[in-house]
C-alpha cells in the first residue's frame, strides 16, 4: 500500500494562490522526521520551516506542490479551490498512491483514490505535517517574489494574509490580479 499525506496552506489569504503538498514516505523515515522537527507548519518558525523542506526532500518517495488562482477561487470558491489544489497534487505523485491521508474533514471530490480525512492532521501524522511545510515554504516563497512586483501591501510581511497594512494598501491602491476578488476584504 502507498500512502500519500496531503495538506493546503493559504486558504484564509485575501492574495495569491492556494497551495497544496502531497509526499509518499517510507514508513521507517516517518520517526526520523519526526525527530528532527517536522510537525504542523503553522507551529514552526519561518526558518524551521525552510530548514526542514531539505531533510524532507531527502527522504521521500516523492513530493508535488498544486495550486489554484486566485482568479479559479473566485469562480469557484475557496474550499472548492483547496480540494482541487490536493487533486492536482496527488495526480502530479509517483508512484500514484493508493490511500490518501487529508488534513481536516473534507474528503477530495473525484480523486479515485482510498482517502481518509484527519481533523489536526499536520499535527497528529507526520505524512501531513511535511505536506504542510513542504506547501507553506513554496507559497510564501512565491509570495515574496509578488511581494517585489506589488509593494504597498507588505506581502513579504504578511504572506498575502489580511494584515493591517494589506488592507491598507487594498484601500488606497486597490485589488491586484493576484487578490482574491471573492473576498469582502479585496472588494
Amino acid at each position: 500500500m502507498v500512502t500519500a499525506g496531503v495538506d493546503e496552506v493559504g486558504r484564509g489569504a485575501l492574495f495569491g494562490p492556494v497551495v497544496a503538498a502531497a509526499v509518499i514516505l517510507r514508513p521507517q523515515d516517518e520517526t526520523w522526521l519526526r525527530q528532527q522537527g517536522v510537525t504542523d507548519s503553522k507551529t514552526i518558525t519561518p526558518k524551521k520551516r525552510q530548514s526542514l523542506v531539505p531533510i524532507i526532500l531527502s527522504v521521500v518517495v516523492d513530493a508535488q506542490v498544486g495550486w489554484v488562482s486566485a482568479r479559479t477561487i473566485d469562480q469557484i470558491n475557496i474550499l472548492q479551490a483547496s480540494l482541487q489544489a490536493m487533486r492536482n497534487a496527488i495526480r502530479r505523485l509517483s508512484p500514484q498512491p493508493t490511500q490518501c491521508l487529508v488534513d481536516g474533514n473534507q474528503p477530495i471530490p473525484r480523486l479515485g483514490i482510498k482517502q481518509q480525512t484527519v481533523i489536526k492532521g499536520d499535527q497528529m501524522l507526520v505524512e501531513i505535517a511535511a505536506a504542510s511545510i513542504l506547501a507553506k515554504v513554496w507559497r510564501d516563497t512565491l509570495i515574496i517574489r509578488l511581494a517585489r512586483r506589488y509593494p504597498g501591501y507588505d506581502l513579504a510581511s504578511n504572506k498575502g494574509y489580511g494584515s493591517p497594512k494589506h488592507l491598507a494598501g487594498l484601500q488606497i491602491l486597490g485589488p491586484t490580479r493576484y487578490h482574491r476578488r471573492s473576498f469582502k476584504s479585496c472588494q
